[in-house]
């Protein structure tokens, strides 16, 4: 296989980050945990995710934050390492919250996939708590190269089709389905739910926009909402070490 360059996609805006922030701390409902904990961020981007939490008002966090590329905005509140591929530079269960948000589709391969999860896992303290999300290979937008069906096409069709566009000269992520991922994180040792209703009803609390396509959401009942769950655009879930 073609080994193909990866570029960082980081999301450098700040505002963005602050919100994402709040909605990972409200589905992981780290207000009610035993304070203080310890933090890992991994693919930190432009840092805002891991300076909410080590600069949060009332909550008591020790954060580390990893990358592999440098793209920091903000430096505040926590400790930034270079990772080294998927491998992090962490002892065993030395975290009680583990987030990667949006990380995995860039890693590489299925194998590269698998070693994601099973490094999230090995840091992860019994009884702690993770956050995953990723795109869905059936959203219609991609949201990285912002091209309708791009991930739907057969993995041979896609960097063709993004170079036809004159969108990119490859495409480099590998974004995954709902069983797919689910079958992975299990694989991995993972206890896992979908939080993909929980995360829609926590983003509509924050972000208040007040569309009448916001109010249609928020009266639909969770059994209709789950009839969607495998074309959210977003794949999120909680996740923890299973028990043998």
């Amino acid at each position: 296989m073609m080994d193909i360059e990866r570029q960082a996609h980081a999301y450098l805006d700040l505002p963005s980050r602050r919100l994402k922030g709040m909605k990972i701390e409200r589905l992981l409902d780290l207000a009610s945990r035993e304070q203080p904990f310890r933090l890992l961020e991994v693919g930190t981007g432009s840092g805002g995710v891991a300076h909410y939490f080590g600069t949060h008002a009332s909550l008591q966090y020790t954060v580390d934050a990893v990358d592999l590329h440098d793209h920091r905005v903000v430096v505040e509140g926590y400790r930034y390492l270079r990772a080294d591929g998927t491998h992090l530079p962490f002892c065993d269960q030395a975290f009680d919250v583990v987030l990667s948000n949006h990380v995995i589709e860039h890693v590489g391969d299925h194998a590269a996939q698998m070693e994601h999860l099973h490094e999230l896992r090995r840091v992860l303290k019994s009884g702690g708590c993770g956050y995953l999300a990723v795109p869905n290979r059936w959203m219609l937008i991609e949201p990285h190269y912002k091209l309708a069906f791009l991930s739907w096409l057969p993995p041979a069709w896609r960097t063709p089709y993004l170079r036809l566009c004159k969108k990119g000269r490859a495409y480099d992520c590998e974004p995954l389905q709902m069983r797919q991922l689910e079958t992975m994180m299990r694989h991995a040792g993972m206890d896992i739910s979908n939080m993909g209703i929980e995360a829609l009803r926590v983003t509509l609390d924050i972000e208040h926009s007040g569309s009448w396509m916001d109010a249609l959401v928020r009266r639909m009942p969770d059994a209709m909402l789950r009839l969607f769950n495998r074309v959210m655009p977003t794949l999120i879930y909680r996740f923890a070490r299973s028990t043998p």
